[in-house]
Order: C-alpha cells, then structure tokens, then sequence
C-alpha cells in the first residue's frame, strides 16, 4: 500500500457479510490511498474473507458464538487499526457494499487538518443503481442530507481516532442507528460534524424487493425507538420526532379509525383520509422532479406502519429482556 500524505496517517475499517464483488470494489477502491486497511467478516459464507486477504487485506473474523452488530464490526475494527497504526490519525469507516470516491480521504483529511474542533466529516454517499428499483431510488435520495453542519453521519465517514477511542467507540448492542447515537456522544463532550460538498462513496443497496424495503424500514424504526430510549430527554431529544411520527400514523390513526366501528359506523374509517392528504403535502413540499416526489412521499407515509413495527419489535425486546438481533434485508 501507498503512504498516505506525511501531514496525516489513514487507516480504513470496512466491514461486511456476503458482499462478493462489491466487497472487491470496496477494498480495491482503498488500498492504493491507506496506510493500512482492515476488512472485519460477520460470518461470510462466500469467498469474501479469501478474496480480501488476497488483495493484502487483513481480515478480522468476528466471533460466530456473539451476535453480529456493525457497531460490534467496527470497534473490532478500529481495535485492531490501532495495534498495526497506534499513532494514526484519521480512520475512515465504510461498508463492504460501498466504493470509496478517488479524491475522497484527502479531501476529508485535509479538512479534518485544518478543522481541529470537528471530529467526523462525511460526503455524499450514492447509490449505483438507482435505476434499477424504486427501492434503489429511495435510498439515493435519503443518503442526500444538507451540506455543512450536521447532527449525525451515516455508516460511511472519516473520523479522528484520537476522538473515537476517547468516547469508547461505536455502543455495540445497537443493531441499527449506531452512527448517530456515536455522534450524540460526540457532540456531548465538544467534538462537532460536518458534511463536505463531495462525493464520498457509491453505494449498492441492491433491494429489488418489496419485502426488503419493509425490513430495511422496520430497521430504521427500531432503530428511532433505542435512541429515544437512550438519547430522548432534553435537549437532545435523540430519535424522539421520529418514533412519535412512527406511533401517530403507524398505530394511532388506525386505532382511532377502528375503534369507533361499532357505534360510528363506516363514517369513522373517514379519518383514514388523512395519508393521502399527508402524501399530497409532502409531494408538493418536494425539491426533485414531480416523479421523485411523489414517489418519495408515497413511501414516507407507507413506512411509517414498518417503523411502527420496529418500534413494537424494539419495546418486545426490552420487556422481555430477549436478546436483539440483526433485522437483515438482503
């Protein structure tokens, strides 16, 4: 591997599962601007551990006995960045589905460079294929967040090592949302983030299916309710907005349209008007092509009932004291 500029060390933690070729685009796309990289496996049953170690990858196995988190995938990671580069600087995290952008770790390392109080930066993230599914086309226009400061980052970004190991890295319970919960912490204790005007990585969602969008959102609204119950009080109020958004038109709009049934009548189900009317507002709000926007508002509101469904599935657990698993969608 090349050496990274003198002014600053970088070292890369990509992590995935069954990624096949994605995974080769992924590490190919790093390799050449590292000082080091490190491929975490959460229980591959392709060739991706064979494949990475013959690019000149080190690969950490995680352990089969516990269950998988990214989060778990990126500390294990990070740890093991740290043994080979104790005095690296810069870590750029990235999934094994995504390909990192030529220019992007020297853009992201020259700001972190000259921004001292910044601990994460990150850029657009893309996805392939928009094209080829709805699903895909969501996705590409959710990775589209405002340019400049920002609260949270996604699972692609570069951060200060010396920051991270300073807040004990990514909390490895959380099966989704450990990103932003990381970024909470962060911001607790002085560090801010930044998105840069920059293409960062191309993403494959490769969701082709109905079905994984359900599972795929169902995530995100388990993903709301852990970081209201970790993060909601004041003033960060950490997932808060969304997991009542959740409640309101996933469960207590059909309730309130149901309940009355037996004495109202058909009459009551008239409450149920208001999700086109919500579609319509949001469609009209809408900054892309009237396609875009209808299509982004129609999912918006259809996927509020799986994030309802996430959040039933999170307060389940927490009840019960039942283990969480991985709510995997491809």
């Amino acid at each position: 591997m090349t050496e990274a500029p003198a002014t600053h060390s970088i070292g890369v933690v990509a992590i995935g599962r069954n990624e096949g070729e994605r995974l080769r685009a992924c590490l190919e796309s790093v390799i050449r601007r590292a000082e080091r990289v490190i491929y975490v496996d959460s229980g591959s049953t392709d060739d991706s551990v064979s494949m990475a170690r013959s690019l000149g990858v080190e690969v950490v196995a995680l352990d089969l006995a516990r269950p998988f988190t990214a989060a778990r995938a990126r500390n294990a990671g990070f740890a093991r960045l740290r043994e080979c580069l104790p005095d690296v600087h810069y870590v750029q995290f990235v999934d094994g589905d995504c390909e990192v952008r030529p220019s992007w770790l020297e853009q992201a390392a020259a700001f972190l460079d000259s921004r001292p109080q910044y601990a994460v930066v990150c850029g657009r993230r893309r996805e392939r294929y928009p094209e080829h599914s709805p699903y895909n086309r969501l996705c590409d226009m959710e990775w589209d967040t405002p340019v400049g400061e920002a609260r949270y980052c996604g699972g692609d970004a570069m951060m200060r090592a010396d920051a991270l190991q300073a807040v004990g890295g990514y909390r490895e319970s959380l099966i989704a949302g450990e990103e932003p919960e990381l970024c909470v912490r962060l911001r607790a204790v002085g560090w801010k983030i930044w998105r840069l005007d920059a293409e960062m990585t191309l993403h494959d969602a490769a969701l082709s299916r109905f079905g994984q969008w359900w599972q795929r959102t169902k995530r995100g609204g388990y993903a709301a309710a852990e970081a209201e119950h970790l993060h909601g009080a004041p003033p960060e109020r950490h997932g808060v907005r969304q997991a009542w958004s959740a409640r309101l038109w996933g469960i207590g709009l059909p309730l309130l349209a149901i309940a009355p049934l037996p004495w109202a009548g058909p009459a009551s189900l008239a409450i149920l008007l208001a999700y086109p009317l919500q579609t319509v507002r949001l469609a009209l709000r809408g900054h892309r092509s009237a396609r875009d926007n209808w299509l982004q508002a129609g999912f918006l509101v259809l996927g509020k009932f799986p994030e309802a469904a996430g959040q039933l599935k999170f307060l389940y657990n927490r009840l019960s004291g039942k283990t969480a698993h991985l709510i995997e969608y491809k």
